[in-house]
């Protein structure tokens, strides 16, 4: 009847650049095909958890996946000294035990091949079309040799640009480093800290925000342990003592509320469900001694019936047990921002303690363990885009995220990743009623820029809940904020004190860099006139006649504006410049 807050899932390989592994020897090995006993006996247990989910499931090309996999990295050994090929295995069962189809999962086995071995892209598309191409394409790490520092930037921007087209992608990079933190025990202690906090920093958060629960709260735990072991030994220590008095606190609370329910003709499954070790540990703000068992877990009450039997629920469990003031929060009516919809609240039990109460109906339970999983299975054969997944639910935060990744220098791109990633979030409403995402502490400029980047361009003020206000607000959940405009306005160097988001940050400088530089080519243009009227050579009509554009694409400027630009900046010598007008005029 309990049950559990961590689930099995599996990701992948750290989203920091490795070192690409040596695929000369693999080059020229001759490698025999597996026997067809051996993939069957290896593949049983993914093809019986796959069929769970799709009986009709075609495994012919599992299987041929399978077999190219452990042909490609035969000789490849894990760090734990086991065949490399356990962990793509490992990666597919995570992913089938979630539900995903069978092109995820083919995907999934061959999603190390291109990076790892001799086996091509080329080849996977040839073999097993493009569909599967693109998901091993998006999750492939690019080359550290040519990209350098970069690599991890803009290996983590290719897969975010690659989740646009098929989020399967990100999901199965999720699934990847799950497997890889299952597996850090056999990692040196310096990158054992450094996987583990690039999972907590950009991974956990990645699979908060999609809603997928049973990933996140796995690797949360497993990399709590990774880097901070007695902390982790320490809160476990405590969750099982106070585990063992649950009846204690949550007997008596329990039968109440089955009792309330059955009298509201509600029919619903009432079960305790413990929390996680790191959300534990990050509530108490560091070891905890004793846990009163009320810390420890949450009632869960499962619904058979409609959004209005969750909210007759609700109704149920105060009329037995004394709710908190203010402490009730409705995620059915606004759902987060990560699809999630529940009710919370917390209550007073029979013995005093303050007990959590999570309220849902089944048709919300998956979404709410599964997150956007839920609903790449439920589009069926449909594409997994952002577009057609986004018609189900509202994924507006990718959505910005997709806008201004692509202008965001290497360095400025992880960083704001991490920042708009970050945990605490609050959601306000535009005039017209639609609910915008922030980061805890954006400001009105923030929503600006998330209701459109021209807005926030042209904004001179805002409107929160019906006052002035100026653009460095701070806003809160609930409220509701207008933008106000003007058409000549725009972005001034001080906004970047109190903007908070990357988005917010890149769209202000990459404005205040073509400012800049339409500046520097008014500038340069103007004093370059000068100097030319000095040579009795007319500028204007020079422009006219196209040796303007001749002279600047012959000294490699794709624009006038950018010759006149590197003048004013000095990167171009005037002089030189003048030569070649001069030669030029009659």
């Amino acid at each position: 009847m309990t049950t559990t807050d961590s689930a099995g899932s599996s990701t992948s390989a750290p989203w920091m650049f490795r070192p690409r592994r040596r695929r000369t020897a693999l080059a020229v090995l001759p490698l025999r095909p597996a026997r067809p006993d051996s993939v069957q006996a290896a593949l049983e247990p993914l093809i019986a958890s796959h069929r769970t989910a799709y009986p009709r499931a075609d495994l012919h090309e599992l299987r041929r996946a399978y077999a190219v996999a452990e042909r490609m990295h035969r000789g490849q050994p894990r760090k734990s000294g086991a065949p490399y090929i356990t962990h793509p295995l490992a990666v597919s069962m995570i992913l089938a035990a979630m539900g995903m189809d069978t092109t995820t999962l083919v995907a999934a086995l061959l999603h190390d091949t291109v990076e790892d071995t001799a086996y091509t892209l080329g080849e996977v598309r040839a073999d097993f079309g493009d569909e599967v191409a693109v998901l091993v394409d998006g999750v492939t790490k690019l080359d550290g040799e040519k990209w350098g520092d970069r690599a991890e930037a803009e290996t983590f921007r290719k897969i975010v640009l690659a989740a646009a087209a098929d989020l399967r992608v990100l999901v199965i990079k999720l699934a990847d480093r799950l497997h890889n933190l299952r597996t850090l025990g056999f990692q040196p202690p310096e990158k054992r800290e450094r996987i583990a906090k690039a999972s907590l920093e950009l991974l956990v958060p990645f699979a908060e925000r999609l809603g997928i629960y049973v990933l996140k709260r796995e690797m949360d735990d497993l990399a709590f342990a990774a880097r901070h072991p007695e902390a982790h030994a320490a809160t476990g220590t405590a969750v099982g003592s106070a585990l063992r008095r649950a009846d204690v606190t949550f007997g008596p609370a329990l039968g109440r509320l089955r009792e309330a329910l059955a009298e509201h003709r509600v029919k619903a499954e009432v079960t305790l469900r413990p929390r996680h070790l790191y959300a534990i540990y990050q509530d108490l703000g560091g070891t905890p001694g004793t846990l009163r068992p009320s810390e420890a877990a949450r009632i869960l009450v499962l619904v058979d019936g409609d959004d209005q039997e969750c909210y007759i629920a609700l109704g149920a469990v105060h009329s037995v047990l004394h709710p908190i003031a203010g402490r009730v929060k409705d995620f059915i009516a606004l759902p987060k921002f990560n699809l999630y919809q529940s009710l919370h609240t917390v209550v007073i039990g029979p013995e005093g303690d303050f007990l959590d109460v999570i309220i849902r109906n089944r048709a919300m339970h998956p979404v709410a363990e599964l997150g956007i999983i839920a609903h790449i299975r439920a589009a069926g054969d449909a594409a997994a885009t952002v577009d057609a997944v986004a018609g189900r639910r509202d994924l507006g935060w990718l959505r910005q995220l997709l806008t201004w990744q692509s202008n965001a220098p290497s360095a400025d791109f992880l960083d704001g990743l991490r920042t708009d990633l970050a945990t605490g979030h609050v959601a306000v409403f535009s005039s017209s009623g639609d609910v915008v995402a922030l980061p805890a502490g954006a400001t009105a400029i923030d929503f600006a820029y998330a209701l459109c980047p021209e807005t926030g361009d042209r904004c001179i003020g805002a409107v929160i809940n019906g006052r002035l206000a100026a653009l460095s607000a701070e806003v809160r959940s609930g409220n509701v904020v207008e933008i106000l405009t003007a058409p000549d306005a725009g972005p001034s160097e001080s906004w970047l004190d109190f903007a908070t988001t990357a988005q917010t940050r890149v769209h202000i400088q990459h404005w205040l860099a073509r400012r800049r530089a339409d500046e520097a080519a008014d500038t340069g243009r103007r004093d370059f006139a000068v100097t030319l009227a000095g040579h009795g050579i007319d500028l204007l009509a020079a422009e006219a006649q196209g040796e303007s554009l001749a002279i600047a694409r012959d000294l490699g400027y794709l624009e006038i504006d950018e010759m006149y630009a590197a003048m004013d900046g000095g990167s171009l010598d005037r002089d030189h410049v003048l030569v070649r007008f001069t030669e030029s005029s009659p």
